[in-house]
């Protein structure tokens, strides 16, 4: 019988002791020779001896998790953690050195000290707007309803930074090859899992940091932007969270861009909702952006002009993004949107901006001038009735002259705007991103309606599945 000891103090320790047993049995074999077999079942009883248990993963709440469980995949570095790298290879234009830092959050905004309560200057950050990917990631892997074995699972979450794999390369000269790298190893990767080929992703969940166009490249070789991540067939049945969705996909779910309030318990959202409440709003509107002179009918430019014009008279605030930084918030940002009642929101570089969340967690209300920009995006965080938080002027009256942006927004009476800035504010804990480390209780954040609904909507699919099957079943 042969007993092989890992090579540690233990394996020293017995060495030495049977060197010295040795040595007695040499001077004393009769006495020796009990101490020696004692030693030896000492031997046995320690090998044969299982090693402790590892600590249970924290248990998985039942009675909260009505519609299923969340299985994370544990995927290979080079899909999540290795793409966030360093600040140097990334979009020029957004992202700044520690965007990825703090889970996600970047870090603290120190520069609105002063600007907003002491007590919350810890839950305000430089959040990047393209961060969900790293919050999401960060926030499922303690969610409550998140299970280790994915047999029990309802959803599998597949953590890839999809975004960040296609972000370094959109701002450069870049190949389409390197551009849909990581995509296609992704799926290489994902269609070898037992639960993928089970369901062909139907049940698989991914978030998305930036907008869905900037993974559905055309199939034109001179439309270079993005990947073709949301074109390949195996994506097809995917749930995928997004900053901004593509109208009448089924599969695209609108999420909240990120902003830089992160709250860490109800009471910090209360004393935030009391603090903008109660601000001393001392213009009508406030305009945060640039003129856009490539664009044609470029509507940024003229709400530019517009408000220089009007705030000679303090009717309008203006922050020019051409000269204030503004991709990570600022205090001049904070100013404005605290210190106006309403927020001129035209559409970005694509129809969503991160600016009318900015707006709205500031108490403001949004006007909008495309349709797109909100109402048909963010379904499960905004009111179906747009009119009670938002006003919206068509853009097209906007630059024919048809319509005076100040006019239609001093129509609205003191009784009017209370109401719709009281609407703004109740929306607010649904449209931020919580920290994760406290308790909200009840009042669920941005994440927290996402993976909600997301179970919800996949075991009502699962459901209905079967519920179908069993009729062919039985009329076989």
């Amino acid at each position: 019988m042969f007993i092989i000891f890992k090579k540690s103090k233990t394996l020293q320790l017995i060495i030495h002791t049977f060197h010295s047993i040795h040595t007695q049995i040499t001077s004393h074999p009769i006495i020796s020779f009990s101490i020696f077999s004692l030693f030896l079942i000492q031997i046995f009883i320690f090998c044969s001896r299982s090693p402790p248990p590892l600590p249970p993963p924290s248990p998985v709440n039942d009675d909260k998790c009505n519609s299923g469980k969340v299985y994370v995949y544990e995927l290979p570095s080079i899909f999540n953690s290795d793409l966030v790298g360093t600040c140097d290879d990334l979009d020029p234009w957004h992202w700044q050195c520690g965007v990825a830092t703090n889970a996600g959050y970047g870090t603290t905004a120190v520069e609105l000290a002063g600007i907003i309560p002491e007590s919350l200057a810890q839950v305000w950050y430089r959040t990047n707007q393209f961060s969900s990917e790293i919050i999401f990631h960060n926030r499922i892997l303690k969610h409550k309803c998140r299970t280790t074995e994915p047999e029990s699972a309802t959803v599998f979450y597949i953590p890839f930074y999809a975004g960040l794999a296609v972000g370094k390369y959109l701002f450069s000269d870049s190949t389409t090859s390197a551009r849909d790298f990581h995509a296609e190893k992704l799926i290489e990767w994902v269609q070898t899992q037992p639960y993928w080929r089970r369901s062909n992703g139907s049940d698989h969940v991914i978030v998305l940091g930036r907008i869905t166009w900037d993974f559905r490249r055309l199939t034109d070789p001179e439309k270079r932007w993005g990947s073709k991540f949301l074109n390949m067939p195996e994506m097809q049945n995917v749930t995928r969270l997004t900053i901004e969705r593509a109208p009448g996909d089924y599969h695209d779910i609108g999420i909240p861009y990120p902003t830089g309030f992160h709250p860490r318990s109800v009471t910090d959202i209360r004393t935030w909702q009391t603090f903008v409440r109660t601000y001393n709003r001392t213009s009508l509107f406030t305009f945060v952006g640039a003129a856009r002179d490539d664009v044609g009918d470029d509507i940024r430019g003229l709400l530019l002009r517009t408000c220089r014009n009007e705030s000679v008279t303090g009717t309008c605030r203006v922050v020019d993004c051409a000269v204030t930084p503004c991709a990570n918030g600022s205090s001049a940002i904070m100013e404005s949107l605290l210190g106006s009642e309403f927020c001129l929101q035209p559409r970005g570089d694509s129809y969503t901006r991160r600016s009318v969340f900015d707006c709205m967690v500031a108490g403001a209300v949004p006007v909008l001038f495309w349709n797109r920009t909100m109402y048909d995006q963010y379904e499960w965080y905004l009111p179906e009735e747009p009119e009670s938080y938002s006003v919206f002027i068509d853009h097209g009256d906007v630059s024919e002259g048809r319509k005076s942006i100040k006019e239609v927004l001093e129509s609205y009476g003191r009784e009017e705007l209370r109401k719709m800035r009281e609407k703004v504010i109740e929306i607010i804990p649904k449209i931020v991103y919580g920290d994760g480390s406290g308790s909200n209780g009840d009042m669920k954040d941005a994440f927290e309606i996402a993976v909600d609904r997301v179970l919800r909507r996949i075991k009502g699919e699962i459901d209905q599945r079967r519920r179908e099957s069993d009729v062919n079943v039985a009329g076989n």
